[in-house]
């Protein structure tokens, strides 16, 4: 009974220590507000950057794992070549090291200095962990980095007592002679370089593994002969999360991740073999003592390292390699939609930022497939026709796995910013789809006209022309408001719609009156009725996207409600522009009216 109750303390000690780590890499993430992400995108042109990089990166998020799915996403996407990944994943090793010093301050022995003992998670954990709590509890208001801060804390504390429980739980075990043989077992290399990687694999987490031998040592049970096997092990079994995130990528992500296999286990063969036949001719003593947590955080940080400095001249020959194990095949056109690599939905900032981009090319593209159409309007011809409707029907795609995607996103774990973002995308990316619909409609009245053999005539052209003129700038002014967030511009576009409102009832009438005089057929009447409410409905998506800008910065979200304001107030601001468009957009004054 008494082994049950220290094996549930034990368990419970891991779930703990676990849990403080991925809260508090969350906290550290969601403070670096996907800068750091960025930096590992933008900064890894060569090997010693990509080494440091890829230190940094894993440092803060206290994930190997972590990071090298990163970079498999990054390499999926097009975003890094798998030339740069090499040394990044190199530096991810090096930096996981972090969490095994951190650890190592539970084994701090100070006697009566308090300074010592001051550093001892015993001492500080729990006052971390109710500053952490106050923050979060009596701070509510407070938002953004103080909340982040708090989970950081609260993340350090929960792990460090979680180590402490995990020692707590084993401690009676060195007076076990059976526990300390088991222990003794792990010397043989093979041994314990299986058990190593299996509980890694098993964990997901080198850290935990690593956590898990340094509770060990403060037994004095655990010798390192058998540490040194497990530790190097651990590098091996890290490599599981990499191998089964690159399923269903791409080939360069697939040799991304065996790279990082391939480093680990050549890491290991070097490494041992070095070992053991330097100990078979000195007799190393330290073989035979028991480990400390310092030693096991000396050890794991000089493999890593050796294991960079040994292989970083060869990382072209750990490519070819990674290319031999998995072959060419058939060549893979370039997916756009690459970008959407669920691999970033753990880092959501760095996510939104690739969402961004997709989006930004939806618009531009729904911008030229616009102009596309109304070009159509002068000279029909099928084979442009069919090139609108193709990239309509992209543009739908665009629409379709963007959503999905920031779907996804908005369950996670994210800052109040980030949520924010994912609000404009989704509502913009529908009105932008919404345009691409009514350019098709654009084409098909092209079409339809050219077919009949119907015209407008030159009065109705002359005024058709200012009129298109006025939608191509809302749409231009809207999705560049879109683009960079400029609501100064974004605050032009309800003025300019109210314009083009007034342009289209001014053309129906003038449309009304040349058809009372028999100067316009009735067909040609129904298309150009058509052609000004898909403009004028254009516009409205436009208006929407410009508000959803300007309310979402307020924290509000009214359409309908912000523009009754807007125009009962007689804002300034509004007033100007739309007398600037009025004039700007002026119909034509002379001249007979004629079909």
């Amino acid at each position: 009974m008494e082994y049950v109750l220290m094996f549930l303390t034990f368990v419970g000690g891991l779930a703990m220590f676990l849990y403080g780590m991925n809260v508090m890499g969350g906290g550290l993430e969601k403070l670096s507000g996907g800068k750091l992400e960025k930096i590992l995108e933008k900064l890894t042109s060569n090997k010693i950057k990509g080494v440091l990089l890829g230190m940094l990166v894993t440092a803060v998020v206290q994930s190997s794992s972590a990071t090298t799915v990163m970079v498999v996403g990054f390499v999926n996407s097009g975003i890094m070549q798998l030339e740069q990944a090499v040394s990044v994943i190199m530096g991810a090793n090096i930096g996981t090291t972090v969490t095994a010093w951190i650890l190592s301050l539970s084994g701090i022995q100070g006697g009566e200095s308090l300074f010592l003992q001051l550093l001892k998670p015993t001492s500080f954990a729990p006052i971390m962990a109710i500053i952490g709590v106050i923050i979060m509890t009596f701070m509510k208001k407070a938002k953004g980095k103080k909340q982040e801060v708090a989970s950081i804390l609260i993340g350090f504390a929960l792990l460090m007592l979680g180590m402490n429980s995990m020692s707590s739980a084993i401690s009676p075990l060195a007076e076990v002679p059976e526990f300390t043989n088991i222990l003794t077992m792990f010397s043989n290399p093979l041994l314990g370089v299986l058990v190593g990687a299996a509980m890694t694999g098993i964990m997901q987490s080198s850290s935990a593994t690593v956590g898990i031998l340094q509770a060990l040592s403060l037994t004095g049970s655990l010798p390192y002969s058998s540490a040194i096997p497990i530790i190097l092990g651990e590098n091996i079994g890290a490599c599981v999360t990499t191998l089964l995130s690159s399923v269903g990528a791409n080939k360069d992500a697939k040799r991304a991740a065996f790279v990082r296999l391939y480093v680990n286990i050549i890491g290991n063969v070097v490494f041992l073999t070095l070992y053991y036949s330097l100990d078979a001719i000195f007799d190393f003593a330290i073989a035979d003592q028991p480990a400390s947590m310092w030693g096991i955080a000396v050890i794991h940080t000089v493999f890593n390292v050796a294991t960079t400095l040994l292989l970083l001249p060869f990382t072209n020959l750990l490519v070819k390699l990674a290319k031999l194990t998995v072959r060419e095949g058939k060549h893979n056109k370039d997916d756009v939609f690459a970008l959407l690599d669920e691999r970033f939905l753990s880092t959501p900032s760095f996510a939104i930022d690739q969402c961004r981009t997709l989006a930004f090319k939806m618009a531009e593209l729904t911008k030229q497939t616009l102009n596309d159409a109304i070009g159509l309007l002068k000279n029909y011809d099928s084979e442009h026709g069919e090139e609108v409707v193709a990239n309509e029907n992209l543009v739908d795609e665009y629409e379709d796995k963007l959503g999905t995607y920031l779907v996804k996103l908005s369950s996670q774990n994210l800052t109040e910013k980030d949520s924010k973002q994912i609000s404009v995308l989704l509502h913009c990316i529908s009105d932008i789809e919404r345009i691409s619909d009514y350019a098709v409609n654009t084409m098909e009245a092209a079409e339809e006209m050219s077919e009949k053999g119907l015209f407008f005539s030159d009065k109705a052209q002359e005024e058709l022309r200012v009129y298109i003129a006025a939608i191509k700038e809302i749409v231009s002014l809207t999705f560049t408001a879109f683009e960079t967030g400029d609501i100064v511009k974004a605050k032009t576009v309800e003025p300019l719609e109210e314009v083009i409102d007034n342009l289209r009832n001014e053309l129906k009438k003038h449309h009304v009156k040349r058809l009372r005089k028999g100067k316009c057929t009735i067909e040609a009447g129904f298309i150009l009725s058509d052609m000004l409410t898909n403009f004028e409905r254009i516009a409205d998506h436009c208006s929407n996207i410009a508000v959803c800008l300007i309310q979402i910065q307020e924290g509000t979200f009214d359409t309908h409600e912000y523009i009754n304001e807007l125009k009962k107030a007689e804002d300034a601001f509004f007033l100007d522009y739309f007398a600037a468009y009025s004039r700007k957009y002026a119909l034509p004054k002379k001249g007979k009216e004629q079909a």
